[in-house]
């Protein structure tokens, strides 16, 4: 069945004087907003809405429907697999990338309490929730990566940024086809591994840091057993003897923490050939490179940096945000220990991921570090 848009006026009216028209049924009274819906109150609803809606065609009364009982117009757009995040803020501002661009979708929820509706569905399907002491939240909505936040940090409605997490892992080969990598990049990929060398991947937000690891990772050998410390389930699982390890914020005061420090901690007792972290961004980086430096090889990570001299910056400052009392050079020589190769991924104007370049950890000088290059894009 077709869904009415509702970017011109008189759908907009017309769903608002139904949703109206619903809430001011005395039966329906009891509930205070449509947010708070169990499965009870859902047949109240039901039965509502077959009154209020009879007048109405099948398209807008299909999607009054599907704002009142499902996921509104995200059910539509997460089904279009061009479209790779949906990020709303609010009920009257949608926007998505397809194919890399972000751009303004036309259209929008019928009202702000069928939004929240929407919010609270879709947290419950994530199984994470907000509150005041805890205004963020991160979760997995079908294929999507789910982060939400709300007021006291956000002022107004909450936002919300989903991003698609594909349902058939990377592999290097069709990071080849895709364009993303030539040969000689994806044979240098595959060198990494073989060599069991410890990597960070590097790039910006949405520069396709998680597919390039997930395609490396799928690319080790079947009898490797890897761990993976994630934030929020993105990276599959590239074996059958593999394991990943979810970190677990605080909900309350009397609730235990498990960060990314705690899960490491833990690991290292799981018998792991190999240590993946999905990204690098606080003071566990101590703790990883420790385990790097160590003896456990072939260990990836990412990290949000621009270039191989400003991801080990960066790093450099992580460590010491674990452990404020080591001196610039004990940190220098950790990271010069334990970080063979960085793994440059960007995205161009166009939208257009790809493997950048490839650079070695070539030596630690007075100046810094010094590195040399493996792979270069530009030299195609």
């Amino acid at each position: 069945m077709n869904k009415a848009s509702l970017c011109d006026s008189h759908s907009l009216e017309e769903a608002l004087r139904v949703l109206r028209a619903i809430q001011e049924i005395p039966m329906m009274r009891h509930l205070p907003v449509l947010d708070r819906l169990n499965r009870d109150s859902d047949v109240t609803l039901t039965n509502c809405f077959q009154k209020a809606t009879s007048h109405l065609d099948d398209t807008l009364k299909a999607r009054i429907h599907d704002e009142l009982f499902g996921f509104g117009l995200v059910e539509r757009l997460s089904e279009e697999n061009e479209i790779t995040e949906i990020l709303l803020l609010g009920s009257d501002q949608i926007w998505i990338e397809r194919n890399g661009k972000l751009e303004r979708y036309h259209d929008q929820f019928i009202e702000k309490i069928t939004y929240r509706n929407f919010v609270s569905r879709i947290s419950r399907e994530a199984r994470t929730s907000t509150d005041d002491n805890a205004p963020f939240a991160n979760g997995r909505w079908r294929e999507f990566r789910v982060h939400i936040a709300t007021e006291p940090i956000i002022q107004g409605q909450p936002h919300l940024s989903l991003r698609r997490i594909r349902s058939s892992p990377w592999t290097l080969d069709e990071l080849q086809k895709r364009d993303l990598t030539d040969e000689n990049g994806r044979h240098c990929l595959q060198r990494l591994i073989d060599e069991k060398r410890n990597v960070l991947v590097i790039g910006a937000t949405g520069s396709g840091k998680t597919s390039v690891l997930a395609a490396c990772l799928r690319a080790v050998a079947e009898n490797e057993r890897v761990v993976i410390l994630e934030d929020t389930d993105e990276l599959p699982l590239p074996t059958k003897v593999s394991v990943k390890l979810l970190s677990k914020p605080a909900r309350s005061d009397n609730d235990n923490e498990f960060g990314l420090d705690h899960l490491l901690k833990q690991c290292l007792r799981m018998r792991p050939d190999r240590i993946v972290m999905g990204e690098v961004r606080g003071g566990e980086a101590k703790d990883l490179l420790l385990a790097f430096a160590t003896g456990h090889k072939g260990c990836w990570g990412t990290l949000h940096a621009a270039s191989p001299r400003e991801g080990l910056l960066r790093l450099e400052m992580l460590v010491q945000m674990g452990a404020p009392q080591w001196t610039t050079s004990t940190v220098r020589s950790l990271i010069h220990a334990s970080v063979d190769a960085i793994v440059v991924i960007k995205k161009n104007e166009h939208g257009q991921r790809r493997l950048e370049s490839i650079h070695h950890v070539a030596s630690l000088e007075d100046i810094g570090f010094c590195f040399g290059v493996i792979y270069s894009a530009s030299r195609r």
